[in-house]
């Protein structure tokens, strides 16, 4: 590992590479949200490996930076929305960005794989390969759930944050841990609060 990769900011360098493609649907704002949740989850799940889940949770969205934003607004959040090309093309060129990031980092080949093996599907895969990947696709639904994820997202479907929300509270049974889904459960009545969804 290379010395800027240390405890505590063992990561700097991979935000730091990151952040051009992070320009892009908003995930200059989603991904470190979701990264936060992310740690989280690791936190209750000390069996899960910290650093793939970091680094997939860092890297996962950065493919979108390759898709042209009218096309990711008509055809990432139109109807079948995670089976639409571009959902499919944004995971493609996460996985090649990634790959493209991490090495000459120096970050071993086997955690390259397994976080690129994450971000190949994250969408657009039906399941779940492993824990690690449980934990990445709960803490990228999470932000969701929150006041900026609401305020933000609303507008991709075009809805407004109360109508939004209802469509939250729909999709607990979406979450692949129950530590996330409690995580949801809990942050949606706090979020709807906070922006009076119950008067405006």
């Amino acid at each position: 590992m290379t010395a800027n990769l240390r405890q505590g900011g063992r990561y700097d360098a991979v935000w730091r590479a990151a952040e051009p493609y992070m320009r892009a649907r908003k995930n200059d704002v989603h991904i470190p949200l979701s990264y936060a949740y992310a740690v989280k989850l690791l936190d209750i799940h000390p069996d899960a490996d910290r650093d793939i889940v970091s680094l997939a949770i860092i890297l996962h969205d950065i493919g979108w930076w390759s898709i042209d934003m009218k096309d990711i607004i008509e055809k990432g959040f139109g109807p079948n929305m995670m089976q639409s090309d571009v959902r499919f093309l944004h995971e493609t060129e996460g996985v090649r960005l990634s790959r493209d990031l991490l090495k000459p980092q120096g970050w071993p080949e086997a955690t390259i794989e397994a976080v690129c093996e994450i971000i190949d599907g994250h969408d657009t895969r039906p399941y779940p390969k492993s824990l690690n990947d449980r934990l990445v696709r709960d803490a990228d639904k999470l932000w969701r759930f929150s006041v900026t994820g609401i305020s933000v997202a609303c507008e991709w479907f075009k809805l407004n944050p109360g109508q939004y929300a209802k469509r939250q509270a729909t999709k607990f049974d979406l979450f692949e841990t129950e530590a996330g889904r409690r995580m949801a459960e809990e942050e949606l009545p706090q979020t709807c609060a906070t922006l009076m969804l119950d008067l405006i």
